[in-house]
């Protein structure tokens, strides 16, 4: 209860706006929202079983590229997110935060972000596919739209023959 206060609070700060690069690596604390994009990212490449090198760089990447982190933060980024999604039950309130901070672009871009790591490996498993609904749901991003963030995605990943 007191960690989610500090989550809203950490929201409504000055120079904390959502989706900021400087929200939290400056201050030492960690973005909720990019930390709630780093624990669906690693959901996501999770759901196969495990998660290997080649999920965990994609990973590391597209958080770089999509909140301008350093190497550092990156990696304090991804313990969190790992630690966060050991101990959660669900990703509801990951989502959440992100669908009411996050414009319905940055929406789609995320969801074109956890396309990329779903077929990383080159196969979509069936319970990566069926996360991707869900959170295409729950970020309220439609079908469509989801569709076609995936198909940017693996035309980005260089695997035109995957469906």
């Amino acid at each position: 209860m007191l960690a989610k206060l500090k989550d809203l609070l950490a929201l409504s700060a000055p120079g904390s706006a959502p989706g900021s690069a400087t929200g939290g690596e400056a201050s030492g604390t960690l973005d909720p929202l990019m930390l709630a994009a780093a624990v669906l990212m690693l959901e996501a490449a999770s759901m196969d079983g495990h998660i290997d090198e080649d999920e965990r760089a994609k990973i590391a990447e597209l958080l770089t590229r999509r909140f301008q982190l350093s190497p550092h933060a990156v990696g304090a980024l991804m313990r969190e997110a790992e630690d966060r999604v050991l101990h959660s039950v669900d990703i509801y309130g990951f989502t959440r935060d992100l669908k009411d901070s996050f414009s319905a672009e940055e929406r789609i871009e995320l969801m074109e972000m956890l396309w990329e790591i779903a077929y990383v490996d080159g196969e979509l498993h069936d319970l990566e596919a069926t996360l991707m609904r869900r959170l295409a749901g729950l970020l309220y991003v439609s079908d469509r739209a989801s569709g076609e963030a995936r198909k940017r995605a693996i035309g980005r990943l260089g695997q035109e023959g995957l469906d």
